[in-house]
C-alpha cells in the first residue's frame, strides 16, 4: 500500500501537504504511519493515510493541521450529484477497512465538506476553522481587505521600530522566541518542538518551508515564524514573540512579507485557525475568510492508555 502511496505523492499535486508522504514520515516516523487505498481498474481513486502511535489507535502528529480521505479530482464536467455520490461510495470502502479500530481521531482538510459517511457508522463531528486568504498574488487587493488595525502595525514596526525581516534565520533563534511565548501562556511540549525542528530541516531541505524573523536596529528579534507551502496552498505553521517587544507590530509586518513571499509559489495562504479569541482576531483582521473543517472522532481512551501513549510518543522521538 505504502510503495503505491508513495508513487502517488510524487505525481498528484493535489494531495494536501500534511498528507504527503516525506510530511508523514518526519512527524510520524516512517514506521507508524499506514494508509488506505481504493483503487479501479489499477487507478488510485481514493487514499487516507493513518497515523498509528499506539495499536488500533488512530490520531493526529505533531504539527499536522489536517488528514482525512482524499479523492482523486474529477473532470471539470461533472455533475455535483454523481460527484458527492462517488466520494460517498468511496467513503464506505474507506470506512469497512477502519472497523478494527475502536478509536479514531483526525481533521479533515476544509474540501472534505461531507461528513455523512462516518456518521452512518457512528462517528461523531466537531467544526473547527481556519482562515484563509485568497487571491495573495494581487498585493493592492490584499492591503485592501486587511483592518486598519494591521496595517497601522505593519506601518509602525518599519517605520517606528526599523524592524527588518529576514528569511532563513537560524533554529535556535526562533525556538528560543518560541518559548518566550510558551512561557507566558504558560504551555511547554519538548516532543512537539523536537517533530519541529526535523520538519524545518526537512521543509529547507526540500525549499517547502522556512523560517522568518523581524529584527528592530539593536539586532534584537521580535517576533519569527515557521511557514511551509506547496501549490496548492502555504500555512502558517508555528510561530513565537518576545513578550517585552510586542507592541511593535513586528508579528503582523513578518506575516504581511512571508505573505508576499509565497505567492511566488501558490495563491493560497492558510493562518491554520484557531480557538483562542485574540489569536482568531488577529488572524481575521488581516482580511482572512473564515473556513469550517471537521474534526471526526469515534470511541474514547481509557486513562490509562493516554498516559501509554503520551509516554510512547516521547520515547519514540526521544530516540
Amino acid at each position: 500500500m505504502k510503495d503505491k502511496y508513495h508513487q502517488l505523492c510524487s505525481t498528484e499535486k493535489s494531495i494536501p501537504i500534511f498528507s504527503r508522504d516525506w510530511w508523514l514520515d518526519t512527524v510520524c516516523g516512517k514506521d507508524r504511519w499506514e494508509v488506505l487505498l481504493v483503487e479501479e481498474k489499477g487507478k488510485i481513486m481514493a487514499a487516507m493515510p493513518l497515523y498509528i502511535p499506539q495499536r488500533n489507535i488512530i490520531s493526529m502528529p505533531s504539527c499536522t493541521q489536517t488528514m482525512g480521505p482524499w479523492f482523486a479530482p474529477e473532470s471539470d464536467d461533472t455533475k455535483y450529484t454523481k460527484a458527492l455520490g462517488r466520494r460517498q461510495a468511496l467513503c464506505k470502502q474507506l470506512l469497512e477497512n477502519l472497523k478494527p479500530y475502536p478509536h479514531f481521531l483526525q481533521n479533515f482538510h476544509y474540501d472534505i465538506t461531507d461528513w455523512l459517511p462516518f456518521y452512518w457508522e457512528g462517528y461523531q463531528q466537531t467544526t473547527r476553522y481556519t482562515y484563509l486568504l485568497k487571491g495573495i498574488q494581487d498585493a493592492d487587493a490584499l492591503r485592501e481587505n486587511m483592518s486598519p488595525n494591521i496595517r497601522r502595525n505593519i506601518t509602525k514596526a518599519k517605520d517606528k521600530y526599523h524592524i527588518t525581516v529576514k528569511r532563513g534565520i537560524s533554529i535556535e533563534e526562533f525556538l528560543k522566541v518560541q518559548a518566550q511565548t510558551f512561557e507566558r501562556q504558560h504551555t511547554t511540549n519538548k516532543e512537539d518542538t523536537e517533530i519541529l525542528v526535523k520538519l524545518i530541516n526537512v521543509c529547507r531541505e526540500r525549499n517547502q518551508g522556512d523560517l522568518w524573523g523581524g529584527y528592530d536596529d539593536q539586532g534584537r528579534l521580535h517576533a519569527a515564524v515557521f511557514i511551509v507551502w506547496q501549490e496548492s496552498s502555504a500555512w502558517y505553521l508555528a510561530g513565537g514573540g518576545d513578550p517585552a517587544l510586542r507592541e511593535s507590530g513586528a508579528h503582523s509586518l513578518i506575516l504581511w512579507e512571508c505573505i508576499r513571499y509565497v505567492s511566488q509559489f501558490t495563491d493560497i495562504f492558510d493562518f491554520e485557525g484557531s480557538m483562542i479569541p485574540g489569536v482568531e482576531r488577529f488572524f481575521r483582521e488581516f482580511g482572512a475568510i473564515q473556513t469550517p473543517f471537521f474534526t471526526i472522532t469515534k470511541g474514547k481512551l481509557s486513562l490509562l492508555n493516554r498516559v501509554y501513549l503520551k509516554m510512547k510518543r516521547v520515547i519514540t522521538h526521544n530516540s
